[in-house]
């Protein structure tokens, strides 16, 4: 009896591995192909609205390429080269300039996740209301992100992704997604257009 006890028990870890290997490989299929759109050679532009009780709420635009992107708000406008990151605060009328971790730049850039998921994450997948939920935990709690759930459509388009910092979600909401190409010079901070204003070096 203990033998089939056994017997029995292993089957069903197995199936449990098995099908667990299966919903994560086919997370990480969704996701490259995903990425493969996003993250297209010459750029994409998007809308986007965020609502977080660390961020705040807002909504704007954003142009990507690559790792760089440039985001605009009613609050404020954002540049990023891939290695420094230029905030103008309208409020404040200062400049800020810095080197912006994970979540900051996740934050920012709602398409952060399309090279984040390659590394330090567990991956798992259902399917809703015709779209790809997949769920990223991380395997290092010292990830400044450690869990996101990403809803993508059948066309592989990122519609929301909600990202836990903490004990802290932020969702951010995309639409009018547009695969065109963008110039590299729209993603370093235009000096000339901001002389007079103060610029406090973060870094």
């Amino acid at each position: 009896m203990r033998r089939i006890c056994f017997i029995l028990t292993t089957m069903v870890m197995l199936v449990c591995i098995t099908s667990n290997a299966q919903t994560a490989t086919q997370a990480r299929k969704v996701l490259d192909k995903t990425a493969a759109l996003v993250g297209r050679k010459g750029g994409a532009s998007a809308s986007f609205t965020l609502k977080s009780t660390k961020y705040g709420n807002t909504s704007g635009t954003i142009s990507i390429k690559g790792n760089k992107f440039r985001t605009i708000t009613p609050q404020a406008k954002v540049w990023y080269d891939g290695k420094t990151q230029w905030s103008f605060v309208k409020q404040t009328g200062e400049v800020n300039i810095s080197t912006p971790n994970e979540a900051q730049q996740m934050s920012m850039n709602p398409y952060k996740f399309i090279t984040m998921y390659k590394n330090g994450y567990n991956l798992s997948m259902k399917n809703s209301g015709g779209n790809h939920v997949v769920h990223l935990v991380a395997t290092n709690k010292q990830r400044s992100v450690q869990e996101l759930y990403i809803t993508i459509s059948s066309n592989y388009q990122p519609k929301t992704i909600k990202m836990r910092q903490g004990n802290v979600w932020t969702t951010i909401t995309i639409t009018n997604f547009s695969a065109k190409n963008q110039d590299d010079a729209i993603f370093r901070f235009p000096a000339k257009e901001f002389k007079g204003y103060e610029v406090i070096d973060l870094r």
